[in-house]
């Protein structure tokens, strides 16, 4: 008999304030804004002979390392098609559809994503989660990673290692 088990993980502690602007077309964007985002995790894995999955106590650690590392900053996609991005003394010189736009390097990331959406962050989460060796570390058979930009706007991304 199978004994599986999924564990939900989250907590008030996941989540990252940060300003960004998702791009729809080559001449079309949002505003620059901010969201309080949150993360949560649900991971499915056998039950053992001990009674234990794994320790969860590990990707609690791990997304909250995840979570800090985007606070509080102006998230660019670095990888958009859309976007022309300079170094200009301390800043990036972001230009989109003849627009320049001069983002502070200290107050800002340049992220390996085409774009700032939900869909893109939970992605992001995942790759960060894989080259931080979390699924060498623990038996999970599937990992979904939920990221929320306000109530009732999420994203679920799955990854079966």
């Amino acid at each position: 008999m199978s004994r599986s088990v999924c564990i939900e993980v989250d907590n008030q502690y996941l989540h990252f304030s940060a300003a960004h602007f998702t791009i729809f077309t080559a001449t079309e964007r949002e505003r620059l804004h901010g969201h309080n985002f949150t993360v949560s995790a649900k991971a499915q894995s056998e039950l053992q002979a001990d009674g234990l999955t794994f320790n969860y106590q590990v990707l609690k650690q791990c997304l909250r390392d995840i979570c800090d590392s985007l606070d509080e900053y102006t998230l660019i996609a670095g990888h958009s098609p859309h976007l022309h991005i300079t170094e200009e003394g301390e800043y990036y010189a972001v230009t989109f559809n003849d627009q320049k736009m001069l983002l502070l390097q200290s107050d800002s990331l340049l992220l390996p994503l085409h774009n700032i959406t939900l869909e893109e962050l939970g992605y992001y989460v995942i790759q960060r989660l894989i080259e931080d060796g979390l699924f060498e570390k623990l038996v999970i058979s599937s990992l979904a990673i939920a990221v929320a930009s306000g109530p009732g706007q999420r994203i679920i991304s799955v990854y079966q290692p």
